[in-house]
C-alpha cells in the first residue's frame, strides 16, 4: 500500500546541476593547517586543504558526482574542488530530500566502462520512486539509525587492524638480530636490484605483446593487492628484463613517506607479471641470504624508518631512488640462523593473519549489509 504513494522521476527532475568550473581549486599546493577542503567525487573524497578565499561553494547541502565514474558524494560544508569531472548537484526542495536522493543513488548499478561524461545524456534519465517528503524523513532517519550501529562496529573492526599491525611491527623488532657494524650489509651486495618499465612509450613500428604488470597501487606492506591488475604494451625484446620471478622482493618508490619501500615477496601469483618504473625488484643471490627474511626485514621499524628519512620530498609525495635502494642497510647471520628467524616470525605472524582475515570478511559484510539497509529502505521496507 505504501508503495502506491511513491512517485517516479527522472533524475534531472529531482536534481539540478552546475558545472563546477567556478570553484576549481588554482593551486595544488595544499597544506592540513590551510582552511577550505578540496573534493573529489570518490573515494578519496577531501583530497587537501587550500587557503585560497575565492570560488568556494557554499550553497549547501549539495551532492557532488563524478561524470566519468557515476560516484557521488554528500557534502553539507564548504568546499571547492579538484576538476571540472564532476556535476554540483542540487535537490528540487519541493519533491526530494537531499540526503534521500543521495542514498537513493549509492543503489544504482550503471556501467561507467566507457570513459565519458554520464550525467546529462543518460545518468540524469534514470527514473526512480520517491514517496511524500514526511515519508523520506523518516526512511532517512532509520537509514542514519542502522547506519550509526554499522560505523561504531566498523570502527572497532579498524581498531583491531591497527593493533594488529603494531603488533607485527613489535614481532619484527623483538625477532631480528640487534642492528651493529659487523654484522650490516646493503641489500645491493646481495641482490640484483631492477626498476620497471615506464608508461606512455612510443612503441611504434617495433614488435611489442601485451602483459599484466603492478603499479603502487598493487604492492602494499608485506601483501599484495591483485584486486585490480592492468596491462601493459612493451617490446618482445624487454620480456625478459621486465618479467618478475618467484621470490623477487618488490619495493615501492614513491608515495606517502611512512609506506615508502615496503619490501613485498613476489610469489608468481600471476603468470608473466612485468612491473612498472615505480617498483623495483630486489632479485635476491640465495647463496647469501633467503628472500623471505629479506622482505621480512624490509618491513622491519628500521627499514621503514631508514626509507623514511632517505626519502627525497616533492610537494605531494616522497620517492625513493634505486640508489637509496641498494644502501638499504641489513642485518645478515647465516643461512641457518636466517631460516630460524623467518619461522619464529612466520609462526607469530600466521595466528596474527588468521585474526585479520576474520576482520576482513567481517569488513566485507558491514559493507554488504549497508547496501542490503539501502535496498529495503527504498523497496519501501524500513
Amino acid at each position: 500500500m505504501q508503495m502506491m504513494e511513491w512517485t517516479e522521476y527522472k533524475l534531472e527532475e529531482l536534481l539540478a546541476y552546475e558545472q563546477p568550473t567556478a570553484y576549481i581549486v588554482n593551486s595544488t599546493d595544499y597544506h592540513e593547517s590551510y582552511k577550505t577542503p578540496v573534493l573529489t567525487a570518490g573515494k578519496s573524497f577531501i583530497i587537501g586543504y587550500t587557503d585560497e578565499t575565492t570560488g568556494i561553494y557554499d550553497k549547501l547541502p549539495v551532492i557532488i558526482f563524478d561524470d566519468f565514474t557515476t560516484a557521488s558524494q554528500y557534502v553539507n560544508f564548504q568546499f571547492k574542488v579538484k576538476s571540472s569531472a564532476m556535476k554540483i548537484l542540487t535537490a528540487n526542495s519541493e519533491l526530494v530530500l537531499p540526503k534521500f536522493i543521495f542514498y537513493r543513488m549509492q543503489t544504482i548499478q550503471f556501467d561507467h566502462s566507457t570513459h565519458k561524461r554520464y550525467w546529462i545524456q543518460q545518468y540524469s534519465q534514470i527514473k526512480v520512486k520517491v514517496p511524500p517528503l514526511p515519508e523520506q524523513e523518516r526512511i532517512v532517519a532509520k537509514i542514519e539509525e542502522l547506519f550509526s550501529q554499522l560505523d561504531a562496529a566498523v570502527t572497532e573492526l579498524k581498531s583491531v587492524k591497527e593493533k594488529l599491525a603494531i603488533y607485527r611491527q613489535a614481532v619484527l623488532t623483538a625477532v631480528f638480530p640487534s642492528v651493529s657494524g659487523e654484522n650490516m650489509v646493503t641489500l645491493d651486495s646481495i641482490s640484483e636490484i631492477s626498476g620497471g618499465i615506464t608508461k606512455g612509450r612510443d612503441l611504434t613500428n617495433v614488435e611489442t605483446i601485451e602483459l599484466p604488470y603492478l603499479r603502487v597501487a598493487n604492492v602494499q606492506n608485506g601483501y599484495l593487492d591483485l584486486s585490480e591488475v592492468k596491462a601493459i604494451k612493451l617490446k618482445v625484446s624487454e620480456k625478459q628484463k621486465y618479467l618478475l620471478q618467484l621470490d623477487d622482493v618488490l619495493y615501492t618508490e614513491g608515495g606517502d613517506r611512512d609506506k615508502l619501500g615496503r619490501g613485498t615477496l613476489w610469489k608468481n601469483e600471476i603468470s608473466e607479471c612485468v612491473h612498472q618504473n615505480h617498483i623495483f625488484k630486489a632479485r635476491i643471490n640465495k647463496n647469501k641470504a633467503l628472500p623471505q627474511y629479506v622482505a621480512l626485514w624490509s618491513m622491519s621499524s628500521y627499514a621503514r624508518n631508514y626509507f623514511y628519512h632517505k626519502g627525497k620530498q616533492s610537494v605531494n609525495l616522497a620517492s625513493i631512488n634505486k640508489t637509496v635502494l641498494s644502501a638499504l642497510p641489513i642485518p645478515l647471520p647465516s643461512i641457518l640462523e636466517q631460516k630460524k628467524i623467518v619461522e619464529n616470525i612466520e609462526e607469530k605472524l600466521s595466528v596474527c593473519n588468521n585474526i585479520e582475515q576474520t576482520v576482513d570478511t567481517a569488513l566485507q559484510q558491514a559493507a554488504a549489509l549497508r547496501q542490503s539497509i539501502l535496498k529495503q529502505a527504498f523497496e519501501g521496507n524500513l
